[in-house]
């Protein structure tokens, strides 16, 4: 993967907003309804090539197709492997979000909760349906090709690509198991089945990004109200999990992405980033995204001064949110792109985003109109901080 060898790259978490007729598709094939495969099939390739265009206008080094045609960062699985099935498990929600009932139930009045089915495990997991993710492969790939000819001073620093996968984790931990009789088998059956998809993303020249919720949010949703190291140990499984289903896969392919969850809250249930960092150390991908703008976690870059980051890491940390409408000013993103890059030398440092845009299809905290703004906010930021760490 491209590094910050010469100046601040720049990327973002995978998920951006769709367009309403995209959104119309994933909602139809979510709920089985009938459509027009063809017609899909075009929408979602017109869609991801204009998506991968407003990135590379607003100054994104290493972008993606957007997560377009999924409907949610984990539950796509269900259309891909096999054992799942739709089932009325209640959903948790964030034990912080629990805490304030009221602002829980006003967040819900307004549409900000997910809408889409939720898969149990009920049988046996296999990969059972590649079609959907060469298609996503191939709409990517033909979208970076046209960017990338139609930029108008194409340089080293021209368009990269990544594509988002939900680790073994994320899918055990959020979607419930009715099938095997632990969880660490049915963690092993996750790691063997997402092994095709890791690998498939992997040999068709893209980055792999896994996506890894269950490291961080998972602490005050499935294991609300268990001590801390009860978590700690079982994400450590979902760690040994993913570095299972990479085997064989060069760790400079591969980055990770570690949240406590997209969304307004108090996040008073947030696990510290020093009780799970000796876990996240341990994961294969050369680099890992984590949120540095939560203002629940921003201060926690100072951990890096006494913490090493593995000579072969390399750190992505949010510095814009994506859960706050503000715009922030490129100097205070310069800022906070500033300290990481001073304690771990500019080369280990690419700036990212907390978490996606459009981690659920069809809404998001952050207006679509903002997002874009957003993430040119972010280059301009980077290449502040590019001029000062590049002065000598």
């Amino acid at each position: 993967m491209k590094t910050s060898t010469e100046r601040i790259l720049t990327t973002h978490v995978g998920s951006l907003p769709r367009p309403q007729h995209v959104v119309d598709f994933l909602f139809a094939e979510d709920k089985g309804e009938a459509f027009d495969p063809a017609a899909y099939q075009q929408t979602m390739h017109r869609a991801v090539d204009d998506i991968v265009g407003l990135q590379r206008d607003a100054g994104v080094s290493i972008v993606s197709d957007g997560e377009t045609s999924k409907i949610s960062y984990s539950t796509y699985i269900r259309h891909r492997l096999s054992g799942f099935e739709i089932g009325d498990v209640p959903r948790a929600t964030p034990q912080d979000l629990d805490d304030f009932p009221a602002f829980r139930d006003r967040l819900v009045a307004t549409g900000a909760s997910p809408k889409y089915f939720r898969p149990i495990c009920k049988g046996p997991i296999t990969y059972q349906h590649l079609e959907p993710l060469n298609k996503d492969i191939a709409n990517l790939k033909d979208a970076l090709a046209h960017q990338r000819a139609t930029e108008t001073a194409p340089d080293d620093h021209s368009l990269e690509g990544f594509m988002n996968a939900a680790s073994p984790g994320t899918i055990a931990v959020f979607q419930p198991n009715q099938y095997y009789k632990t969880y660490e088998e049915y963690l092993g059956a996750l790691a063997t089945a997402m092994r095709t998809e890791y690998r498939t993303i992997v040999d068709s020249g893209l980055i792999l990004q896994i996506d890894c919720p269950d490291l961080a949010m998972g602490r005050h949703i499935k294991f609300r109200g268990q001590p801390d190291e009860v978590f700690v140990h079982n994400a450590g499984l979902q760690i040994e999990a993913m570095n299972h289903a990479l085997e064989g896969v060069p760790a400079d392919r591969v980055r990770f992405h570690v949240c406590w969850g997209n969304y307004e809250g108090p996040h008073t249930h947030d696990i510290p980033l020093a009780k799970i960092l000796g876990e996240l150390l341990k994961a294969k991908p050369m680099a890992m995204l984590i949120e540095g703008a939560n203002p629940r976690h921003e201060h926690e870059f100072e951990i890096w001064e006494t913490q090493k980051l593995p000579d072969d890491k390399i750190l992505i940390p949010g510095v814009i949110s994506t859960t706050a409408n503000y715009i922030e000013h490129p100097e205070f993103v310069a800022q906070r792109i500033l300290r990481y890059a001073r304690i771990l030398g500019r080369e280990r440092v690419i700036a990212g985003t907390d978490c996606g845009f459009g981690t659920f299809a069809g809404f998001g905290p952050v207006h679509p109109d903002i997002c874009w703004p957003k993430l040119r906010s972010l280059r301009e930021g980077a290449d502040i901080a590019s001029k000062k760490l590049w002065s000598n």
